[in-house]
C-alpha cells in the first residue's frame, strides 16, 4: 500500500502538496538574514531578505516594516501552527509531515483500511483538491512585507488559504509581489483594508478563519474585540504585544484603558504582563459566550507573545471570574498576594457561583509594615498547555535543522515545560537579597533549601533569577534571615523604618538548610541550554514605525548613535554641544552651558557668580 503525505515544500519553487512517501526528499533550508541586489524583478532601491525558505523583496527605504530580531518570534508561530496544524487535521483524518521529521509517517487515516481506495486516492489531482477542502485557512491581520504569511506558506503544512492583510497600499502591492516572487500566489492573498474589518465581516460560523495572527507595531487593543469573535471553533489565535512599558508599570492608566487592567512596577513585571493581555482576551471572548484557553506564552526580548485556542460554551463562561485576580504588591518587600474575582463551589451536579471574600492582607504588610500597591485584574489560571509545548518542543528538537533560531526555541520551550503551571509569577533573588542588603545566596542553594523544606520551586523564561515557588512569602524570608546569618549585614547602618530593618529584628521560624540538592538543579541548566540569548546585533529592539514618505534619515540615525550611552560617555568635543541660551538669565552662554548648576556657577559662570554669592550671602 502506497502512503501519500502532505509535505512541507522543500524551497520557493513549489507549494505545499501531497506526494508519495518515496519522493520526498527536502532540500536544505536557506540561510536566513542574507541580502541580495542581483535576483530578478528588483526595483531601484531594493534588496531581497532571506528568511527561513522564503525571499522577501524589501524596500530601503522604511516605507513598509520589518524587524529582523524577530526571526525568532515567526520560527516559533511557524513551529506552533504546523502542530496545531497536526491536531485540527487528525480529527478530520488527516496527518501531516514536515521535511526532517524523523518517526512521524503521515497518512490519510481511511486509505489504511482499504488498499484500492488509498491507490485511488494517491492520484495527483484527487490529493491537491482534498488539500484544498481539509486545510486551515489563516489571517495574518497586520502582514506589512508579508513574510511571515510567505512562510507560512512555504513552511506549514496543511493550510487551505492565507489571506495576508494590511492598510497600506504600498504594504498590501508589496504582499501581492513577494507572494509571486515565492511561487505562492494560488494559496496566499494580498488584502488591503482595515484589519477590524476584515474579521468583523468574517464573524459568520462557515466565514471565520482557522488560525489569526496580529502582530501590530504597539498595542494589539483595537483589534482584539473583532479577533475573538473571527476565529473558528477550537481556533488559534497569535498575539505579539510590544508596549512593554505600559504593560510592565510605567503606565498604569494607559494599561487599564487598554487592556481593564492596571499594571504596577515590579520584578515579575514580564509574566505580569502575559496575564494581562490573557485577561484582556478571556474577558473581550466572555461577552460573546466564548473562552481561551493558554497553549504557550512566552516573554522575549522586548516583547511578549501568546497563543490561545477559542472555544465557546455558556457554561463554561460562568468561571471566568473565578480565573482572574486582584494583585496586591507590598512597596517596601516585594511580596505580593493574589485575590480571586470569584468563587465556584460543587453542588451535587451543579456549581454554585459567588463573590470572592477578601482582602488576603491587611491595612499593612506583615513583614516590612509598609503599604499595598493594588494591581489588576490579571489571567490566575495556568498561561501553557504543557502537553502542547511538548509536542512543539518534541518536533523542534527532532529537526533541528528547520529553524535558524531552533536552539533557543529548544532551550526557551525547555524552561517553560519545567515552570510550576499552578503558582502565578514569582520573586528575584536578587531583589530578595538586596532588600535586606546581604550578600545573594547561590541559585542552587536558594532552590536547595525550599526543596528541604517541602515545598516546590521551579525557574521562569521569564526572568533570568526568577523563584517561582508555593511557598509563603513568610517562608523566603526566613531563609534569607537564616542566610544573612552566615552572612552578617551591618545593622548599624540600617534605619529602624526601613524594610530591611523590619524583616531582620524578627526571629526565623524555620530553620533553613542549604545544603545542595540533585533536583535543585533543572535539566534546562543541566544540558546548557540557550534560555536567556545575549544581545543578537547592535542598537537591537523595536524599530522605527514605518512611515509612507520613506525611511529614516541618516541625520536622525546618526543622532540615535551619538547620544547612546552619553552618561557613561560624556561629550568632551565643545563642537557636539548645544549652544543654547541661559535658562534663568536668557542668554547664550560662551561656554555651551544649557543649564546652571552650582557647580558650574562656581567655577567659571560669568553671568550668574554675583547673584549666586548675593543670595548665598
Amino acid at each position: 500500500v502506497q502512503r501519500t503525505v502532505i509535505i512541507v515544500c522543500a524551497g520557493a519553487d513549489s507549494a505545499p502538496t501531497a506526494v508519495p512517501v518515496e519522493d520526498t526528499n527536502p532540500s536544505s533550508s536557506t540561510e536566513s538574514g542574507q541580502t541580495s541586489s542581483t535576483e530578478p524583478g528588483l526595483l531601484p532601491g531594493e534588496t531581497v531578505v532571506r528568511e527561513g525558505k522564503a525571499a522577501i523583496l524589501f524596500p530601503s527605504a522604511n516605507e513598509v516594516f520589518y524587524n529582523p530580531v524577530q526571526e525568532f518570534n515567526r520560527d516559533l508561530t511557524c513551529a506552533v501552527i504546523t502542530e496545531f496544524a497536526r491536531e485540527q487535521l487528525a480529527q478530520r483524518g488527516v496527518r501531516i509531515l514536515v521535511p526532517g521529521e524523523r518517526d512521524r509517517v503521515v497518512v490519510r487515516l481511511s486509505e489504511e483500511k482499504n488498499g484500492t481506495e488509498h491507490q485511488e486516492a494517491s492520484e495527483q489531482p484527487e490529493k491537491e483538491q482534498q488539500h484544498e477542502e481539509e486545510g486551515l485557512r489563516v489571517l495574518e491581520g497586520l502582514a506589512a512585507s508579508g513574510l511571515r504569511s510567505v512562510r507560512f506558506a512555504l513552511e506549514v503544512p496543511g493550510l487551505k488559504s492565507i489571506t495576508a492583510n494590511d492598510y497600506s497600499a504600498k504594504a498590501a502591492a508589496l504582499i501581492a509581489r513577494n507572494a509571486q516572487h515565492n511561487n505562492v500566489s494560488h494559496i496566499l492573498q494580498a488584502s488591503q483594508r482595515d484589519a477590524s474589518m476584515v474579521m468583523y465581516e468574517a464573524r459568520g460560523k462557515k466565514e471565520r478563519y482557522d488560525v489569526i495572527d496580529l502582530d501590530p507595531y504597539g498595542s494589539p487593543s483595537p483589534f482584539l474585540d473583532a479577533a475573538v469573535q473571527a476565529v473558528s471553533e477550537g481556533g488559534l489565535l497569535c498575539i505579539t504585544c510590544t508596549d512593554m512599558a505600559v504593560m510592565a508599570g510605567n503606565s498604569g492608566e494607559t494599561c487599564y484603558s487598554k487592556y481593564g487592567s492596571m499594571s504596577i512596577k515590579s520584578k515579575y513585571c514580564h509574566e505580569m504582563a502575559l496575564r494581562i493581555i490573557l485577561h484582556s482576551l478571556d474577558q473581550r471572548a466572555a461577552v460573546y459566550q466564548r473562552y481561551i484557553e493558554p497553549l504557550l506564552s512566552v516573554s522575549v526580548d522586548f516583547y511578549i507573545r501568546v497563543f490561545v485556542r477559542v472555544k465557546t460554551g455558556q457554561a463554561v463562561v460562568k468561571n471566568s471570574a473565578s480565573k482572574h485576580a486582584l494583585l496586591y504588591n507590598c512597596v517596601g518587600c516585594g511580596a505580593f498576594h493574589l485575590q480571586r474575582m470569584g468563587k465556584k463551589m460543587s453542588q451535587g451536579k451543579h456549581m454554585k457561583y459567588s463573590a470572592a471574600t477578601g482582602p488576603p492582607v491587611g491595612p499593612n504588610c506583615e513583614h516590612c509594615r509598609q503599604r499595598h500597591q493594588l494591581g489588576g485584574p490579571i489571567w490566575a489560571e495556568p498561561i501553557h498547555d504543557i502537553t502542547f509545548v511538548q509536542k512543539v518542543l518534541g518536533a523542534v528538537s527532532g529537526n533541528p535543522t528547520r529553524f535558524r533560531t531552533s536552539k533557543r526555541i529548544e532551550g526557551v520551550l525547555s524552561m517553560v515545560t519545567e515552570e510550576l503551571r499552578d503558582v502565578p509569577l514569582y520573586y528575584v533573588l536578587d531583589h530578595l537579597s538586596s532588600t535586606v542588603h546581604c550578600n545573594t545566596p547561590p541559585m542552587l542553594q536558594f532552590r536547595s533549601a525550599l526543596l528541604h523544606a517541602g515545598y516546590r520551586v521551579s525557574l521562569s523564561h521569564a526572568c533570568k533569577n526568577a523563584v517561582k515557588t508555593n511557598a509563603p512569602a513568610g517562608v523566603l524570608w526566613d531563609l534569607i534571615r537564616c542566610w544573612e546569618k552566615s552572612n552578617p549585614v551591618k545593622r548599624e547602618r540600617l534605619s529602624e523604618t526601613s524594610p530591611a530593618h523590619r524583616i531582620l529584628s524578627a526571629e526565623p521560624t524555620l530553620q533553613a538548610c542549604f545544603e545542595i540538592r540533585e533536583d535543585a538543579n533543572p535539566q534546562s541548566r543541566k544540558r546548557h541550554l540557550t534560555r536567556f540569548q545575549e544581545n543578537p546585533q547592535a542598537n537591537w529592539g523595536p524599530k522605527a514605525r514605518a512611515k509612507a514618505g520613506g525611511g529614516i534619515s541618516s541625520e536622525l540615525e546618526d543622532k540615535r548613535k551619538q547620544f547612546q550611552g552619553k552618561r557613561k560617555k560624556p561629550i568632551t568635543d565643545s563642537s557636539q554641544l548645544k549652544s543654547l541660551p541661559c535658562k534663568k538669565l536668557r542668554k547664550v552662554c560662551p561656554l555651551n552651558y544649557n543649564i546652571c548648576s552650582v557647580f558650574k556657577i562656581m567655577r567659571s559662570c560669568c553671568y550668574q557668580t554675583s547673584q549666586y554669592f548675593i543670595l548665598l550671602f
